[in-house]
């Protein structure tokens, strides 16, 4: 059995990382993810830890040396946080429609400028169709859990995608909390080792990403495509598995709480998920008949089952940590209309627009957003964009 231990989400990171044994690691620290590598660094550099530590001079150069690693058929680990995950786009980017499978720890963080360190999720949201399956966790448990899970998800021989597990900077990277760390033993039996099929070797030279004519780029492109769909089927039954495995799922792709016989429902991610429970709780209370819709994977996006979780209900809001600079709400928001048939005709709906550059999401923004779903919820059409403000 693991042990109980009290820890940071970083530090979450890092032991999860450590426990499913990598190759190669690269080093690059930025706030608010600092911790994850030089917590790492200490696991190497103190004998606990059989790995290659690459410290980098920055960003672009940490994924271009697991990119490398992972060619040669190593498992490979990095973590970063807004302009760590810009700067490093080009490879980022490269690292997905190579189809290298990795785990990479975002902490998230908002965007500059206005220059901020501060929470929010502007900087995955900016990158989610760059190719990489994306998981975003409410708990420091749910942090260490879906590393492990990941790496199964992302070596699934039909997968073959990184994986980011992303969670709330400062919100989740900082905050302690008491999480149970499995034994090496048990992660090895449910991780085993890993070699890439195809990998680049010395005394087999090959060409790796050559000029791509256009023919040739549509099947790469559609293979990718395919393979996220079918991601949507691996990452459920690695749920069940690891549940079997460690006596913890999370639900899948989507999970939900007092949403079957609700009227009105709040979508959420991440850490303001805990907070949406008490608020739905509370308006029940008052007779409200809310519910909530958690989304745990944002790529791939689980459409059907977000619709078949929303059908019947009268009125939703979408209360998303980032902005969709194309349209005046959210980029969960926008995906979540885009799932929906007819939702104009079928539901009230409303974006919901908070926590940017660590602004709190409190019980009372949230209670408030319920108030205003339950108002309009025989009103079916789009209401205007709920900002949560702070004075």
């Amino acid at each position: 059995m693991g042990t109980k231990i009290a820890l940071t989400g970083n530090h979450c990171a890092s032991r999860a990382a450590a426990l499913c044994r990598p190759d190669v690691i690269a080093a690059y620290p930025i706030t608010p993810q600092s911790s994850v590598v030089e917590s790492l660094a200490d696991f190497v550099y103190g004998g606990k830890l059989d790995a290659r530590m690459v410290q980098v001079d920055c960003e672009h150069s940490a994924m271009s040396v697991v990119q490398g690693a992972a060619a040669a058929g190593g498992r490979v680990f990095t973590a970063t946080s807004a302009q760590g995950l810009a700067l490093m786009y080009e490879p980022y980017f490269r690292m997905s429609t190579l189809r290298m499978p990795m785990v990479m720890a975002i902490a998230t963080r908002e965007m500059t400028s206005p220059e901020s360190i501060w929470s929010g999720q502007q900087d995955v949201m900016s990158v989610h169709d760059a190719g990489w399956i994306q998981v975003f966790c409410e708990s420091n448990q749910e942090i260490l859990d879906m590393i492990i899970q990941g790496y199964r998800i992302a070596e699934n021989p039909d997968v073959q995608l990184p994986v980011n597990i992303c969670y709330d900077g400062f919100y989740s990277s900082h905050l302690v909390e008491g999480v149970d760390v499995p034994t090496q033993e048990e992660v090895d039996a449910f991780l085993p080792a890993y070699s890439l099929p195809a990998k680049l070797d010395p005394d087999h030279p090959q060409a790796l990403d050559p000029m791509t004519p256009g023919a040739l780029m549509m099947h790469y492109r559609r293979s990718h495509l395919e393979a996220m769909q079918t991601a949507l089927n691996v990452l459920e039954d690695v749920d069940q598995e690891f549940a079997k495995a460690f006596g913890r799922s999370y639900g899948g792709a989507i999970d939900t709480y007092r949403l079957d016989d609700a009227e009105i429902a709040l979508v959420t991610i991440g850490s303001m998920t805990g907070t949406a429970r008490d608020a739905v709780d509370i308006a029940r209370e008052k007779g409200i008949r809310a519910g909530l819709l958690k989304l745990r994977f944002f790529r791939p996006f689980p459409a059907a089952k977000v619709a078949r979780a929303l059908a019947g209900k009268k009125a939703f809001s979408v209360v998303d940590r980032s902005v969709c600079f194309g349209w005046n709400a959210g980029p969960m928001y926008v995906e979540t209309c885009a799932a929906l048939k007819d939702v104009d005709e079928r539901f009230s709906h409303f974006a919901t627009i908070g926590g940017l550059g660590g602004a709190d999401i409190s019980l009372d923004h949230l209670l408030t957003t319920l108030d205003l779903l339950n108002s309009s919820r025989n009103e079916p059409g789009k209401k205007p964009v709920n900002w949560l403000m702070v004075d």
